[in-house]
């Protein structure tokens, strides 16, 4: 699972589901977007011509999305917690191996202990492996952050983004 969030409207975490047999391929296809000069694919950076050229891609993937929707809450940390917490939990039900985060050096100390807390409560079977990595390093963070910016701005991109949007868990 490849996890992002914004703060545009309150706090979202978006988090992507690739199944290991699509990983290669999902990230290949990714890649392939990625422009000259570019390290990564950063949506909120990117033409509204762009945008619509990455989600197509996204969505042909197959991925699926859950977002997770703090936008209620006014304490960005407790938000975020919330929302990790409620992740753990749903990567517990499908016995998931892997998380990756994108890197926010302001919150991955907190991250890290929560994850590791978090992780023992769910009492997961095989333990979670789970990385905080820069977009760079893992192109698949692209999705997330794709579907994090859609669904906070709302409308037709919201829409679009809503074909792979599978749950919408309010923290």
């Amino acid at each position: 699972m490849f996890v992002d969030e914004t703060k545009q409207r309150g706090l979202l975490v978006a988090a992507a589901v690739v199944l290991p047999a699509d990983l290669a391929p999902a990230r290949q296809a990714i890649q392939r977007l990625v422009l000259p000069g570019q390290r990564r694919i950063h949506f909120h950076k990117e033409s509204d011509a762009r945008r619509r050229q990455i989600l197509a891609a996204v969505v042909e993937l197959g991925v699926r999305a859950v977002v997770y929707d703090a936008t209620g809450q006014r304490n960005t940390k407790a938000a975020r917690d919330a929302c990790l917490v409620e992740l753990v939990a749903d990567l517990a039900k499908i016995n998931a191996a892997r998380l990756v985060l994108e890197r926010d050096d302001s919150t991955l100390d907190a991250d890290r202990q929560l994850l590791f807390r978090q992780v023992r409560m769910a009492g997961m079977v095989e333990p979670l492996r789970y990385y905080h990595l820069r977009a760079h390093e893992e192109e698949l963070l692209a999705i997330p952050d794709a579907v994090a910016w859609c669904w906070a701005k709302g409308g037709r991109w919201r829409a679009t983004v809503n074909q792979i949007v599978t749950d919408v868990r309010e923290v």
